[in-house]
């Protein structure tokens, strides 16, 4: 991960990096409110030399008894000193379980050692670290070598005798909080960076796999308009979502300038990452210029182009592989001039079969001949096999991956399987990615929105036609005079209704001829 990367995870995670803190925090200051407040007290003393007449005799004595000094702070807290401190104070414990209350310390280059004891009641602690001090001196005097005069050669002096302490030496809640909460902090930063390393969902287009390296064809954003209407070119041609379909054209068409794409296959790596939605777009994108633009939904388990669409579903695809059917009885215009859409029909019981037939593959190369290009909808990689086998008999294929849905390693398993029967990946194309505001403002040759005085602007929202109406009369095709259709059942892919009243029959050579939508199960 580069720096920009680490950033983006803490901006992205900050919140749970503030809650894991706090939490830290809290703890802290509950464990110190809980805790048992304990006191300590220390006693001083001054180790010096008995005897030295001379100066030699007294800096020798001096170097010698600050050897010596460190060998004493670690007598203080041994049996010898702890056991008649214990039969003194009448204490009921052993020298094993006080040790771990008494603690000395000597400063650096200094004769001082300094005896310290922890205890629950404050006198208690002074009466410890005075009676270890004066042990320690005696006991110091007792192992330290004697005179001439069977006096000891080193003694200490109290210097300073312990007192009772007026605050407790812990627990103190305002320093344990701020050691929770950074704690907290140092643990939801960790947190945070493990989970984007465990997180393998495509986002952006940079998480897309580079070995082996494929074409990204390019991102298209997430649109809130796709959840009432899933046609983002006639919603608004000047859109940033309609630009992204254009940009999509213009890289399919400069992949490869030695041959003309004639057909190409839109699949996806599981279901409801929106290649349905991108197949008509882009269908509508590729007419646009005038191509004759066949959309063909190959998806014979569970259909979706004719629901979407609002045309007739009981007779398509399906009927033309068992002969049944001829194409040009069971094609429709529909969107804009030059396109025309060849729906699933029934579905069939054995739609491997019939797409990996004979049949099939007649038809691909009749549909070649008669339009400039013919775009395939078909069934997810990961789910069955129906998408590799058409991406092999067509251009190639384009895989659509969804923002927050798909992972890197089941995209790259999708990938393996084009790879497999020798299809052609045409790229990838990243769909539902999460756009800024500024962004999805942004329409080119559209007039920027002028700010207005609240008043005004209320008193001008009030003289406005209601949303339909202006809908309505936006619409860029031909508009059905008859009533709309009841309402169309839930669009699984979006997980929202949609309304297409206004397109159903749109592009029919005979607008008096109602159009049904298809019995067939809805899909992706």
């Amino acid at each position: 991960m580069e720096l920009g990367e680490y950033v983006a995870v803490l901006r992205k995670r900050w919140l749970v990096i503030v809650a894991v803190g706090l939490l830290g925090m809290t703890a802290g200051y509950l464990l110190a409110q809980q805790t048992r407040p304990t006191y300590r007290s220390s006693s001083t003393l001054y180790v010096s030399v008995t005897r030295g007449d001379t100066v030699s005799e007294l800096v020798q004595g001096a170097a010698y008894t600050q050897n010596l000094v460190q060998s004493y702070v670690q007598l203080a807290s041994m049996p010898a000193v702890l056991d008649p401190v214990i039969a003194r104070l009448g204490l009921k414990t052993t020298a094993r379980a006080l040790a771990p209350r008494v603690t000395a310390d000597s400063p650096l280059n200094t004769m001082l050692i300094k005896v310290s004891a922890v205890s629950p009641d404050p006198q208690a602690a002074a009466d410890i670290a005075n009676a270890t001090a004066l042990q320690l001196a005696r006991t110091v005097a007792d192992l330290s070598p004697k005179a001439a005069n069977g006096s000891a050669s080193i003694a200490m002096t109290a210097v300073a005798d312990a007192l009772p302490a007026r605050a407790p030496f812990s627990p103190r809640p305002t320093l344990n909080a701020a050691a929770g909460g950074a704690l907290g902090l140092a643990l939801g930063v960790l947190f945070a960076f493990v989970w984007a390393q465990m997180d393998t969902r495509v986002r952006t287009a940079k998480d897309l796999p580079t070995s082996p390296a494929r074409a990204t064809l390019g991102q298209i954003p997430r649109a809130k308009t796709l959840h009432r209407h899933p046609l983002a070119i006639v919603d608004d041609r000047h859109s940033l979502l309609a630009e992204s379909y254009r940009r999509l054209r213009t890289n399919l068409q400069f992949l490869d300038a030695s041959r003309k794409l004639r057909s190409l296959v839109v699949t996806s790596t599981v279901p409801g990452e929106g290649k349905s939605t991108t197949s008509i777009n882009l269908a509508l994108i590729m007419a646009e210029n005038g191509a004759r633009v066949l959309l063909v939904d190959a998806d014979l388990r569970s259909p979706s182009i004719a629901r979407i669409c609002g045309l007739e579903g009981a007779a398509g695809l399906s009927a033309v592989l068992i002969n049944e059917a001829e194409v040009d009885d069971v094609v429709q215009p529909w969107g804009a001039p030059g396109l025309d859409v060849l729906t699933a029909g029934l579905v069939p019981p054995n739609p491997s079969q019939l797409l990996e037939s004979e049949a099939m593959r007649a038809l691909l190369k009749q549909v070649r001949a008669a339009y400039d290009l013919v775009i395939v909808d078909t069934a997810p990689l990961l789910a069955v096999t129906d998408g590799a086998i058409l991406a092999r008999e067509t251009d190639g294929a384009v895989v659509v991956a969804r923002s927050r849905k798909v992972k890197r390693p089941e995209l790259a398993e999708a990938l393996a399987s084009l790879d497999s029967v020798g299809a052609t990946c045409l790229g990838l194309l990243v769909n539902s990615v999460p756009t800024s505001r500024s962004d999805s403002r942004y329409g080119y040759g559209r007039q920027p929105a002028r700010r207005q005085p609240f008043r005004l602007g209320r008193a001008r929202l009030s003289a406005a036609p209601p949303v339909g109406a202006r809908l309505r009369a936006a619409a860029p095709v031909l508009e059905r005079k008859d009533p709309p259709a009841p309402a169309e059942p839930p669009f699984d892919e979006l997980s929202s209704s949609v309304d297409l009243g206004h397109l159903e029959g749109h592009g029919q050579k005979d607008p008096a001829t109602a159009l049904t939508t298809s019995s067939a199960p809805s899909g992706d």
